[in-house]
Formats: structure tokens, sequence, C-alpha cells
């Protein structure tokens, strides 16, 4: 399997990073999760001077599920390759708040059960058209899911090369609540069914069966020991693409903005597989969908916005990062009371 070498946060220098937010003028604490957001990153960066964000990066992972053929959405799985041309045509919600921050997005075709056309904005890194259905067979071999993590690494690793220290993973892909409401329940060792939600808007008829089904698919399999058993069992092609970005985004000393539900279960995949991801994730929102709430305490991550989001596209990412600039602003040119001359 491909080996991540994510460097430790040097926590020597949480004191000094802290100090120097604690002499700006204002009362101590008084800006709040701004503060402890440009701490983060100064420890991620490794830089107690000056922070910066270069060249944010938003890629949206998109994939087919098999689980679907099971009537597990409210949405059929043609939407999958519908919605992806309507974010190449800048048409989603995604495109509107990346043309409104500066962000640039690039649309990952990891497994659709559609051929596009050759577009600027689309990178095809296609495993397959769309997984196996795991309710009754794995979703995929252990081997594609390893693939899956190589390349999703690969993008991660040209975002770097391109300037960008900034990245943030979203999603598109009908079924994909079902994989990441496992993932979460199987990994977390949580109760499927506080770990399953209604997805695009499921009916209380619809969630029963989607829960019946779930439950159905975890008694045949089980809990893998291992956690790439587990993504390889249950997980989708895209799950796995962002969790071996988000690894090699760490490696590289990357913000790792999170999204929602689904980003958030490919991040638990990715900080099962190594631990030291942690720090370099920023949990930019908390979904409605019901097992988020559950994933984000099972990370001990506090989000920065609640805003009742259950799109995915990464959505809350896009909508977070003017956060991030506010933080990085604040450390690099608020006055200290001594610039100031305040008592």
């Amino acid at each position: 399997m491909l080996n991540f070498s994510i460097p430790p946060i040097n926590e020597a220098q949480r004191a000094t990073l802290q100090e120097r937010i604690d002499h700006k003028t204002k009362p101590l604490g008084a800006l709040g999760q701004l503060e402890a957001l440009a701490r983060q990153i100064g420890l991620i960066q490794n830089q107690t001077d000056r922070l910066s964000l270069r060249r944010p990066t938003l890629l949206v992972f998109a994939a087919d599920h098999g689980i679907a053929a099971e009537g597990v959405s409210a949405y059929p799985a043609e939407v999958t390759p519908q919605m992806v041309r309507n974010f190449l045509r800048g048409g989603a919600a995604i495109n509107v708040f990346c043309r409104q921050h500066g962000i640039e997005l690039r649309v990952v075709d990891a497994g659709v059960n559609h051929d596009f056309e050759p577009h600027p904005a689309l990178v095809d890194a296609k495993m397959d058209y769309g997984t196996a259905n795991f309710r009754e067979q794995p979703a995929m071999s252990r081997s594609a899911a390893e693939a899956c993590l190589q390349r999703g690494a690969e993008l991660a690793r040209q975002a770097h090369v391109r300037g960008s220290n900034v990245i943030g993973f979203g999603e598109m892909g009908i079924g994909n609540t079902s994989s990441a409401a496992v993932l979460t329940s199987v990994l977390g060792r949580l109760p499927l069914a506080e770990c399953t939600g209604r997805g695009t808007g499921l009916d209380d008829r619809g969630y029963q069966h989607k829960l019946d089904i779930l439950t159905q698919a975890v008694g045949r399999h089980g809990t893998p020991a291992d956690p790439l058993d587990g993504l390889a069992t249950y997980g989708g092609f895209e799950i796995a693409q962002m969790a071996g970005a988000m690894l090699q985004a760490a490696s590289q000393r990357m913000i790792v903005l999170v999204d929602g539900f689904i980003a958030s279960a490919a991040f638990l995949v990715a900080h099962a597989l190594h631990p030291e991801i942690r720090p370099y994730a920023v949990f930019c929102h908390q979904s409605r969908e019901a097992g988020h709430r559950h994933l984000l305490a099972l990370l001990n991550a506090k989000p920065l916005l609640q805003l009742d989001l259950r799109l995915g596209e990464g959505t809350g990412c896009a909508l977070a990062y003017p956060l991030l600039e506010s933080a990085v602003g604040f450390y690099n040119e608020m006055a200290s009371f001594d610039e100031a001359g305040i008592s």
C-alpha cells in the first residue's frame, strides 16, 4: 500500500503562536474560533511569523454506487452524471461559491457510470463505472481500494505542484450517504441506526427501507478488522480517492478542508489508516445528515459552520474558506499592543 509520511506537528510552536495572538489589540480570546483557526494554520505550516493561503483548490470527486440499485436514495443513479455535467457547465452551487471566493474547482470522475467528453475542469481518474452492490458483495477489491488511494494522492500532489497549500474536498454520487453511514458505523463502532440519515430527502418509509438494506449488508459482511478492508467492502471510488488525497495533502503540509458527511467519512478512513493526519483537518460545517454529528464527535472535531447544509459538492468548504482568510489576515496584519501604543 502507498506509504504516507505525514510530518508531526511541532507542538513547541503552539505557545509562540498563542503569545502572538494574545498580544493583538483585543481582549484575550475575543476572536474565539478564529484564534484557534489561526493557531492551527500556523502549526500546519510550521510558521509563527507569517501565515499564507495560496491558490485554494477544491476537488469534487464523483462516482456511482451499486447500492443505489436497492432504492436507498430519493434520486436515481442517472443524477450523478447529470450533476457532473452541471459542474462542468458552471451551474451548481459549488461553482457559484468557488467563483465568489476565488477557489479553483476541479471535478474528478472517480467512477461515474458515464463517459464524459474532455473538459478543462474534468479530471479522468475513473476506476470503473461504479462500485458493486455491497448488499450482495464487497463494493470493490482491496487492490482497487489501494489504487484509489494512490490516484487521489496523485491529484493532491499535482495541486501542490501548481502552488496550492489549501485544498478542499467535496463529492457527488447517488447512494454515497449509504456508504458513509456504514463506514462511520463499522470504523467508529457506532450503531448503524445512529449513522443512517435521509440522504437526498427520503421520507419515513424510504428511510426505513434504507436502514433495512444497510443492516442486511452489515449482517452479510460484518465489521472488517482492517480499515482498508472496510473501505473496500462498503466504500465508494470517490470516498477512497478523497481519503488518499487527504493523506497526501497532509504529507505536504497542506490545509485539508473537510466538507460534510461523505467527505468526513473519507477523512475517517484516512484517520484510521494514519491518525497523524488529524491536526491537518479543518472541518468546515456540520451537515444535517444524521450520522455527521456522531462522526464529528468521534474525531473530537468542532466545525466552523452549522448552516443546516446537506448538499455535498464541497459547498461547506467554499463557504468556510473566507474564515480562513480572516484568521490569516488578523494574524498577519492586526497590530500588537506595543505597535499600537496601547497599554
